[in-house]
């Protein structure tokens, strides 16, 4: 596999490392004889230690055969949540420190999200583009706020904090992007 083909949640193998990418950023050339380079941000698996690394776009990793598996959250306690396959009953327990990124966004009854699954072992686990959350706190509502208004600081469920417009209270329920971690619209 090539460096420029390289995305969110891909896993491949360097110096006998395995890693998963978290964020690829794509540095384009400012003259003409410069390269595309790859920025690629990750984790790697074994020790949970953050990876950064800069490619060349025709630059070749080892790719590693990955599975996804349907899987949902069935509770969290102080070794880390654990998730049920949905298929085989299989349960898979993940410590919160490989779950970093994902944890604001775990709730109850989450569905659409899938573990990554290489050489039998539990990568990590792949989140929906978007999930419902409910604001557990945020400062008053304005009643003459309109759609395209100021926003305002709102803690949601898991403890996430995300900027809203001001017409939205605590107790409604709204859709978050999980890349960019920014509200959508209501639920």
């Amino acid at each position: 596999m090539k460096a420029n083909e390289l995305k969110k949640s891909t896993v491949f193998k360097i110096d006998d490392k395995i890693i998963i990418v978290k964020k690829v950023f794509v540095q384009n050339p400012h003259s003409r004889g410069g390269s595309t380079l790859y920025k690629v941000t990750g984790k790697e698996i074994s020790t949970h230690q953050k990876f950064e690394h800069n490619f060349k776009g025709d630059e070749k990793v080892e790719d590693l055969e990955m599975t996804r598996h349907d899987i949902q959250l069935l509770y969290r306690d102080a070794d880390g949540c654990t998730f049920m396959d949905t298929e085989n009953y299989d349960q898979y327990t993940l410590s919160d420190d490989s779950l970093e990124e994902e944890l604001p966004f775990l709730s109850d009854g989450l569905e659409g999200i899938s573990a990554l699954v290489a050489e039998g072992q539990v990568l990590g686990i792949e989140l929906p583009s978007n999930v419902v959350l409910e604001i557990t706190e945020c400062s008053p509502t304005m009643k003459a706020a309109s759609s395209s208004a100021r926003t305002k600081p709102a803690t949601l469920t898991t403890g996430l904090v995300v900027q809203v417009p001001e017409y939205l209270a605590v107790g409604e329920s709204i859709k978050v992007n999980t890349d960019t971690r920014e509200f959508m619209s209501r639920a």
